[in-house]
């Protein structure tokens, strides 16, 4: 999973917090991040694929197998964190609470060759009466690089509950510069247990399981508030209704791995970008900061809101040599999937045509063996001329100014290795932007979706979304992080398999 200057993060420090409710909660504070760090994330989800390019990116999301996983996370950017304890007595580690991913890690204190174990507190077994030894090796990658070591168990403090006998990774190795640079110690994995690394069972499963929280329920409130002291709160067993306003909207669990559902149309102001008509994947990531999704859609954000993007010299192509055939094409009533194929620029593979701007493979072994294709620029640029054309015929625009809007998004095309800057004096003037959840509309405001550091002259701000392809049958996939979760309260419902969603209070 889930991708510069001074941004003001929120953190989670844990505060132990009895609670006569039965919520088990955990009090939110802040720390600050500079971009830099935001810079490095987003480069390092272009390079770390075990040190591939742009074109050989990988993204776990199928059964969990040491030899397959690669989480589509680097957590330079993460702002999110905790404090849990493990061992008797407790030693006491930072973590990221992610509900991308589904392990619990932390540094080993025979972690000896890396220096961001040095960085770090590290967990030593011999200190603790209550561990148990188990030795498995595994290692996981990330978008940034790799952590390796072996499986341990001891008990687990979360709040102010203990999990018994939770089986954890003790890093040994950790292989990037990301986790040197780090806040926290670890990763305490929140989705499910099939995409977890040696089908460890997850610490969530086991507080259900030891009935240790009343409901199979656990929910995030990230407060966006910077001038606020309370950072927000994360609660195992149920939700808290003063951290949301009137209902929550619950939408099913489409496949367990990820926290993954089905959403709608994704609109700019109040016109359809035409993309997630017939539907797209996301995913909710508490491990991610930003929002991420199609190229397609987040040219045309950037073009809305006047952000800087890169001149696309394959998209200018195509408008120039098939724009007229494209229109045409689609205009006599041929399919859009087909427009790009009949042109000769896509080939097709069974029914569906056989292109993605970064490929992304799923898993490596299928029963078909390694998912790879090659990518093919002008099939992208075409395939993404089709959908920005098909939008604007249905909104009976003539040809020449269809065509010339065409032109516009060819410069707008985001940077995939850098941030999509944005006219701070505009915020104001731009648009707002909107997921379609559960047939409900989920505005964010350019207030909440443009991120500005620092002010006055000194202020920069850039845009939160960030463009990330994922190819069929898994995409096209959003990735709604921090960004969207701190404008909506998210329920996480392990009990009916469903993800819900309120207006932040």
């Amino acid at each position: 999973m889930k991708c510069n200057y001074l941004l003001t993060v929120l953190c989670l420090w844990a505060v132990l917090i009895p609670s006569s409710d039965g919520l088990r909660r955990i009090s939110l504070k802040r720390r600050s991040l500079d971009l830099p760090s935001i810079s490095a994330a987003r480069q390092a989800r272009l390079e770390g694929r075990f040190g591939t390019s742009v074109e050989n990116r990988h993204l776990k999301l199928g059964d969990s197998d040491e030899d397959s996983t690669v989480y589509l996370k680097n957590y330079m950017d993460a702002q999110y964190y905790g404090e849990i304890s493990i061992g008797s007595p407790p030693q006491n580690f930072t973590v990221i609470f992610d509900t991308g991913s589904s392990n619990l890690w932390i540094p080993s204190a025979k972690c000896y060759f890396s220096i961001a174990c040095y960085f770090h507190s590290r967990f030593k077994a011999a200190k603790s009466s209550t561990y148990t030894k188990i030795g498995k090796p595994c290692s996981i990658q990330y978008g940034s690089g790799s952590i390796s070591g072996y499986f341990s168990q001891d008990n687990v403090q979360v709040g102010d509950v203990v999990v018994e006998d939770q089986v954890f990774i003790e890093a040994t190795r950790e292989g990037s510069l990301t986790f040197v640079l780090a806040k926290f110690d670890g990763i305490f994995g929140l989705g499910f247990q099939e995409i977890s690394v040696g089908d460890a069972v997850p610490v969530w499963y086991n507080m259900v399981d030891q009935g240790l929280v009343e409901e199979k329920v656990f929910s995030f409130w990230l407060n966006r508030d910077t001038e606020a002291e309370v950072g927000g709160e994360i609660i195992f067993g149920g939700v808290d209704p003063d951290h949301y306003i009137g209902n929550h909207t619950y939408v099913p669990v489409t496949e367990k791995g990820y926290w993954q559902f089905d959403m709608g149309d994704f609109l700019i102001g109040n016109q359809s970008t035409g993309f997630c008509e017939d539907g797209c994947s996301a995913i909710v990531d508490s491990g991610t900061s930003l929002l991420t999704g199609p190229t397609t859609v987040v040219t045309q954000i950037n073009h809305a809101i006047g952000a800087e993007g890169v001149v696309s010299t394959e998209c200018k192509e195509i408008v120039s040599q098939y724009g007229d055939m494209i229109w045409e094409l689609l205009v006599s009533g041929v399919k859009p999937d087909k427009v790009c194929s009949q042109l000769g620029l896509c080939f097709t593979k069974g029914s569906k045509s056989v292109s993605s701007n970064i490929e992304m493979v799923v898993d490596k072994k299928t029963t078909e063996g390694t998912l790879s294709v090659t990518e093919n620029p002008l099939c992208t640029a075409c395939e993404m001329a089709v959908v920005w054309m098909r939008n604007q015929l249905n909104n009976e625009q003539v040809k020449d100014k269809v065509l010339d809007y065409v032109n516009q998004l060819c410069e707008s095309i985001p940077s995939p290795a850098g941030e999509s800057l944005i006219d701070c004096n505009s915020i104001s003037n731009m648009t707002d932007v909107t997921f379609t959840i559960g047939g409900k509309a989920y505005v964010l405001t350019p207030e909440q979706y443009i991120l500005k550091m620092g002010e006055g002259e000194t202020a920069i701000c850039i845009s939160g979304f960030m463009a990330l392809d994922v190819a069929p049958p898994r995409g096209p996939l959003w990735i709604l992080g921090d960004v969207f979760m701190g404008a909506y309260h998210t329920v996480f419902d392990y009990g009916n398999l469903q993800l819900g969603f309120a207006e932040a209070a």
